[in-house]
Parts: C-alpha cells; sequence; structure tokens
C-alpha cells in the first residue's frame, strides 16, 4: 500500500506545482474539448461551457496531469476523475498525494461505475461512496417529443392547456435580440422569492457569464415569449455526439404549462441533432427530484466519490 510518504519519492517532473493550476480561459477551450471528444465523458460536469461559467462558484481550476485533463473543486474540495486513459489505483493514490503535498484535499468525485468494476481493489485505497444527490438525468429526445404513454399524461395536458389559454406564443432561438429580456426574466424569478439564497446567486451569475460569452462557448437556446414578453427559455450545448446538455430552463409559473412547454419545445428543437438529453441533477432538491422523475428518464448516471483512507 502506498504511504503518505511516498510523495517524496515522487519524480520532480510527475508533481503538480500550484502555479499550475489554472483558471479556465475562452483559449483552453480547443484543448479540453479534445480531451472530451476522446475519452467522452458522461457527466455534463466536464462540459467546457459548465466549467467557465461556474469556475468562480466552484473555485474550479485545472490541469494537464501525465497527459490526463485533472479539475479541481476547490469548494467540495475533491478533484474530478482525471480525464484520460485510467489510472491505476496505486497511481490515482500518489496523484492524491501530490494533491495533499499543495494542501488540497486528496479526494476524488464524478468516479463512474466502470472504473470501480474494472478496479475493485480501489476499496483498498479509499472509502467509497454512492453519490444519488448527484445523479445526472438521461432522458430520450424522441420520448420527450412524443410524449407517450400514461407517465407524461399530465405534461401532454398542460401543454394542451398553455396553448388553448396562450395562442398567441412564439418560439425563437435564443440571441443578443432577447437575452436581456431572458435574462430579465431570471432576475424576476429570483427576485420572487422570500429568501435569496447563494445558490441562486451563483446560478444567476453562471447563466449571466454563459450570456455574456454565448457564441463562444457553443451554446444555444430558445425563448417563449407572449408580445414582447419572454416567460420560458432554455440554454443547452452538445455533450457529445449522441447527448445534449440542458445547462439552463426557466418559466414563469404565472403562466401555467410553461415550464412544460419549454421542455417541449426544447426537445422538438433538437430531436435531429441528438438521441439523449442530460438535464443534470437534482442536488436532492426534493421537489425537483420529482419534477425530474416525472419526466420519466432513461437512465441515472450516478457518480461515486473516493475519499482517500486515513493509512494512506
Amino acid at each position: 500500500m502506498v504511504t503518505a510518504e511516498a510523495v517524496l519519492d515522487i519524480p520532480q517532473k510527475k508533481r503538480i506545482r500550484s502555479q499550475q493550476l489554472n483558471r479556465f480561459a475562452l483559449k483552453d477551450r480547443q484543448l479540453i474539448q479534445a480531451y472530451i471528444e476522446t475519452f467522452t465523458p458522461l457527466s455534463c460536469e466536464y462540459n467546457f461551457s459548465n466549467l467557465f461559467a461556474w469556475q468562480d462558484a466552484y473555485h474550479l481550476t485545472w490541469t494537464i496531469y501525465q497527459e490526463r485533463l485533472l479539475i479541481y473543486d476547490g469548494i467540495s474540495q475533491c478533484g474530478f476523475m482525471p480525464l484520460g486513459e485510467d489510472l491505476y489505483p496505486e497511481e490515482l493514490v500518489i496523484l492524491s498525494l501530490n494533491l495533499k503535498n499543495l494542501g488540497l484535499a486528496p479526494n476524488f468525485c464524478l468516479v463512474t461505475s466502470d472504473y470501480l468494476e474494472k478496479f475493485p481493489e480501489i476499496e483498498n485505497y479509499y472509502v467509497v461512496k454512492e453519490e444519488r444527490d448527484y445523479a445526472e438525468y438521461i432522458y430520450d429526445v424522441d420520448n420527450l417529443c412524443d410524449l407517450n404513454g400514461v407517465k407524461l399524461h399530465k405534461k401532454r395536458n398542460l401543454i394542451s392547456q398553455f396553448k388553448r389559454a396562450f395562442p398567441d406564443f412564439e418560439v425563437h432561438r435564443l440571441t443578443a435580440a432577447n437575452k436581456d429580456k431572458a435574462l430579465g426574466l431570471a432576475q424576476q424569478l429570483m427576485n420572487r422569492r422570500k429568501r435569496r439564497s447563494r445558490d441562486l446567486d451563483q446560478e444567476y451569475s453562471a447563466l449571466k457569464t454563459s450570456f455574456d460569452y454565448f457564441e463562444q462557448l457553443g451554446l444555444d437556446g430558445l425563448v417563449i415569449t407572449l408580445g414582447t414578453q419572454v416567460i420560458a427559455f432554455s440554454v443547452f450545448s452538445s455533450l457529445s455526439q449522441s447527448t445534449y446538455d440542458i445547462q439552463f430552463e426557466k418559466s414563469d409559473m404565472d403562466f401555467k404549462g410553461a415550464a412544460q412547454m419549454i421542455n417541449h419545445e426544447t426537445a422538438q428543437y433538437l430531436r435531429n441533432k441528438c438521441d439523449y438529453l442530460n438535464r443534470e441533477q437534482d442536488l436532492g432538491i426534493k421537489g425537483l427530484r420529482q419534477a425530474k422523475l416525472s419526466y420519466d428518464p432513461v437512465h441515472l448516471i450516478t457518480p461515486y466519490s473516493l475519499t482517500l483512507s486515513p493509512l494512506n
């Protein structure tokens, strides 16, 4: 078993130095995208536009370690499972000790079940924990377009009610012409809450960053309007050849069925572009979990965390 003293034996060329941990910049997109396209991670957390937009909220930094992309979350205090060829458990411990030597937590998140099955001996070095609150919801895009079956009957009804109540609604691409109004809707929805929260403030900041660099980040989106008013919008981008990531989705609840409409319109828009939609996590929020489950996901991507055992 590799012990903490092993950090002293790490060759200088294999050590991570604090100055090598970088903020995400637009110029980094090509390199990071190359890793994503080569190693095709399933998690939306590796999406460059997410990393760029949320980096201040989570103190995200990155570096290349042994030809692998290493991302560190300074708030959750863990490294993302390195993106590249799998590290053997003993090699992962060496990386943990590298992080520890920098004063960072020597733990990892976004570990896949495939990795755990491939390397069951990982439990000799780490405490393994399933992270259900961070499971990502995957939907068949055709199912979200057709809304067939008993489970989605209520969604169809709400969409029909919306169309009857608001026959003049229109659907448009999210562009410079309507981004300010969409951002205004997000601000309005946040202000309606009785209590402001840090999470909501951070989400709004990430949304604004996404809007500020919309084209450079490869983002796309839709808005639903009534007259000159934006009542719902979605923001999304390609995660892989088969999957799009729905990164933001907002609707004005004063317009019954608007939430279901923007979900449906987004699926229809993406129907010929992908097979699946990743609608991200519920973060353990009861109402959000119920809402995501109500759309009948075909799969949940449940990550695991690795906490370095005290003996290491």
